[in-house]
């Protein structure tokens, strides 16, 4: 707002303004505001006195110059053609005659042309303020003659520091915790956060705590979300299972609990970057570096974009329970197969991933190390996201007792960063002995790495399938007879 309050120090005043964000972030009281400024007894000022008449009768919405229209309601021609009508006329007590236009965008195209001439050619003593949600929908004729303001979402400590204000003023006695989660759900809308206080004010009998706050809009204990990731770093499906079914027994919002989820590993990824961005006063502090510790970095990028999908599509399954319980089974899905070491042995209702087993486990199955080809150790090394596909793109150069070379084609180089290279060297000297030097280096390939072997067995299957299609008799008898023809795109070979 600093544009506006230099633009009314100066003097320097525009005949329309436009407020623009999202519902309770304060356009139409921003726009009273500035009518006050343009109309204060003391002059035109960026600070309203707010004691004089003029502040006075624009607080309580008695003031004559001051015309307010809702153009949700009122959004026809006539109305606009009514009000325009008015504005040659000069102000009966006021600096100027001050339109308050809220919700402008849904006038309709024949109201828009009849207020443009207006705001091309406006009276000197008339200033329009215009307020919308959606400036995408007005016509750029009329966004072109307004200078434009976007107010922003507030952020969640002024929210509850408002709220702290406003309980501290009536006497109330509050919990901060609860503070924070009215704050959360008003998304960066204040005019929502004091409807949810008013709210948990009447719900709480008076009081404010955060227990009544959490079971009136549904929020998810983290205590939970905290139990959901202990089970999923220890690869426990009966574990999250059955901490669904608790959070499903206190009736709790699933769709809350995969927000909060997102919110969560956001902190704990930010938590692994930046410690510091964890206060060490904050209670939550101990637990949050303790998850921090269980997952790779990787992992909490994978189970966040999971986190976020599962709550788009929470929409779309039977009911909540499947959605959340199905978003749960898919991180378990993807995680890093378990270390072998202490494992827990298999229990009815575990939910064994599907993924790569863990070292000295799959190769061994088959064959030994001296007869394994490098693409089987890769799939039994364990790895996972950025150090797997950085092993699937290198080439075997050399193995011996204390030795593994490795070389990666220029075209891949980047997968070289060094967390990546150092799992593949921990992941090869678990398997071969901790003594094993491992090197990796740049070359030209000799397109041998897994990846390469891999796709190029994709590329045989589609070829042999496409091929299966075309000699098919009833295939070549509508190609022949009928015109047809085979969209080779469409033609998938069958899973081996």
């Amino acid at each position: 707002m600093r544009a506006l309050t230099n633009a009314l120090r100066l003097q320097r005043l525009h005949h329309a303004y436009l407020f623009t964000g999202t519902r309770g972030v304060g356009k139409t009281t921003l726009a009273r505001i500035l009518a006050k400024a343009l109309n204060c007894e003391t002059g035109v000022t960026a600070e309203p006195c707010g004691k004089c008449a003029a502040c006075a009768e624009i607080d309580s919405g008695r003031f004559v110059d001051l015309i307010e229209l809702d153009a949700a309601s009122n959004r026809g021609i006539a109305e606009m053609t009514t009000l325009l009508e008015q504005a040659v006329y000069a102000p009966t007590v006021a600096r100027f005659k001050v339109y308050i236009i809220d919700e402008v965008h849904q006038l309709t195209t024949h109201a828009f042309n009849a207020m443009l001439k207006t705001l091309e050619e406006p009276p000197p003593h008339v200033k329009f303020i215009l307020a919308t949600t959606d400036p995408q929908k007005m016509p750029v004729t009329v966004l072109s003659r307004c200078l434009q303001f976007n107010l922003k979402q507030i952020p969640q400590p002024q929210i509850r520091a408002q709220l702290h204000k406003i309980l501290d003023a009536e006497g109330m006695a509050f919990e901060p915790p609860a503070l924070a989660l009215l704050a959360r759900a008003a998304q960066g809308s204040l005019r929502d956060s004091l409807s949810l206080l008013d709210q948990a004010i009447a719900h709480g009998g008076g009081r404010v705590e955060e227990g009544a706050v959490r079971a009136m809009l549904g929020a998810v204990d983290h205590t939970y979300l905290y139990a959901v990731l202990r089970a999923l770093a220890a690869h426990d499906g009966a574990g999250l299972i059955a901490e669904a079914d608790r959070m499903a027994g206190r009736s709790l919002s699933f769709e809350m609990a995969l927000q909060d989820m997102g919110v969560l590993l956001h902190r704990l990824a930010l938590l692994q970057t930046v410690p510091g961005t964890v206060a060490d006063d904050d209670p939550d502090r101990d637990v949050l570096l303790e998850l921090a510790g269980m997952f790779d970095a990787e992992d909490l990028q994978l189970y966040y974009q999971i986190a976020l999908q599962g709550r788009n599509d929470i929409g779309l399954a039977p009911d909540d329970y499947a959605g959340f319980t199905m978003t749960l089974l898919r991180m378990l899905a993807f995680a890093p197969g378990p270390p072998v070491e202490g494992a827990r042995p298999a229990q009815a209702g575990t939910f064994a991933p599907v993924r790569a087993a863990a070292p000295a486990v799959a190769v061994e199955s088959k064959k030994n190390d001296d007869e394994a080809t490098w693409g089987e150790i890769v799939e039994g090394l364990g790895l996972s996201g950025m150090a797997r596909m950085l092993a699937q793109h290198c080439e075997l150069v050399r193995r011996d007792a204390d030795r593994v070379e490795l070389t990666i084609s220029r075209l891949h180089e980047r997968l070289l960063d060094r967390p990546y290279q150092d799992k593949v060297k921990a992941a090869l000297q678990q398997r071969f002995g901790a003594g094993v030097r491992v090197t990796i280096s740049v070359g030209n390939g000799s397109g041998s790495s897994p990846a390469v072997l891999a796709d190029r067995e994709k590329q045989r299957r589609q070829a042999q399938a496409i091929a299966d299609i075309e000699q098919d008799p009833f295939v070549r008898e509508l190609v022949e007879n009928f015109d047809a023809r085979i969209v080779e795109s469409t033609i998938k070979p069958t899973q081996q």
